[in-house]
């Protein structure tokens, strides 16, 4: 068991795996707590939405619809691989399903066929949504299945979990039947080979060999208020034009100006920061989120 991860740790989690993700509106404070358990956390359960089109989906699955409010999940990983997060904190996904499966997910141990719905898995699963039709014709690309394998390995990165923590919502109950289309045993052997290795980030075990991180270590939030004139604020406004927030009229260039400022500001915002966390000044959970590849 574990405590949830905080929406910022769950986005340094999923950027630390490689994956790209991207906040819908927000996401960090969109969750149905107040409807019942959050937590203690046990894996992660992964679904198809029966639906195209990414954009009506991500929609869909914030907001939900009658009967059944969203969020409808964490994250929708689309076709492309990109993760769009939508909730953080209790989602309607999971639903009723078998006691004995979560107490297997516990173990981490093969999970048994689901029987019974006696059990809340929105309070005890994290939930991702894959768009496809789950017809059993729509196409699985191999974007996508790596992506959803590092959505899952990220999470069970950070609590320490196997890929027995992972399981698909059939498995959780007999009432449903996603995500169809591939092997969920295929795809916990992906997620177990992930996790044997260091994080694309260079993250891993203690004994792994430390080497130079591939993205620019966050200089601190003061060394910004200073003005500076860098190749990491090159490095910085170039990240800000390739995520599409840009707001120059020229450049970016070494020299931390308003413009810098209002770039980063827009890239707060894409990531679901409000008011004064989307003042322009970075902070260290925005600046891991932008991979700044690394110049000094």
């Amino acid at each position: 068991m574990a405590v949830p991860l905080t929406p910022g740790r769950l986005l340094a989690a999923l950027r630390d795996e490689g994956l790209h993700t991207a906040g819908h509106r927000g996401w960090r404070h969109h969750h149905r707590n107040h409807k019942g358990a959050w937590g203690p956390v046990n894996g992660v359960m992964i679904h198809h939405t029966v639906t195209r089109g990414t954009a009506a989906t991500v929609d869909l699955c914030y907001d939900g619809y009658a009967g059944l409010p969203g969020p409808l999940c964490h994250g929708v990983i689309d076709k492309t691989g990109a993760v769009h997060l939508v909730g953080a904190g209790r989602a309607n996904h999971a639903g009723l399903g078998d006691g004995r499966v979560l107490r297997s997910v516990i173990a981490e141990t093969a999970a048994p066929r689901p029987l019974n719905d006696d059990t809340d898995g929105n309070a005890r699963f994290y939930g991702f949504e894959a768009v496809n039709l789950g017809d059993g014709k729509d196409p699985w690309p191999e974007e996508q299945l790596e992506a959803i394998a590092r959505a899952a390995a990220a999470l069970c990165r950070a609590h320490g979990w196997n890929e027995r923590s992972v399981i698909a919502h059939r498995e959780w109950t007999r009432t449903k039947i996603d995500p169809r289309g591939f092997s969920m045993d295929r795809m916990r052997s992906r997620i177990a080979r992930l996790l044997a290795a260091a994080p694309p980030t260079g993250g891993g075990g203690a004994d792994r060999a430390p080497s130079p991180p591939a993205h620019q270590p966050f200089p601190g939030a003061r060394w910004f208020r200073t003005r500076p004139r860098s190749p990491i604020v090159t490095a910085t406004g170039r990240r800000l034009v390739a995520e599409g927030c840009s707001q120059y009229a020229v450049g970016p260039g070494p020299q931390w100006t308003d413009a810098d400022r209002r770039s980063y500001a827009a890239w707060q915002r894409r990531l679901g920061f409000t008011g004064a966390d989307a003042d322009g000044w970075p902070g260290e959970t925005s600046w891991r989120a932008l991979r700044v590849p690394r110049v000094s």
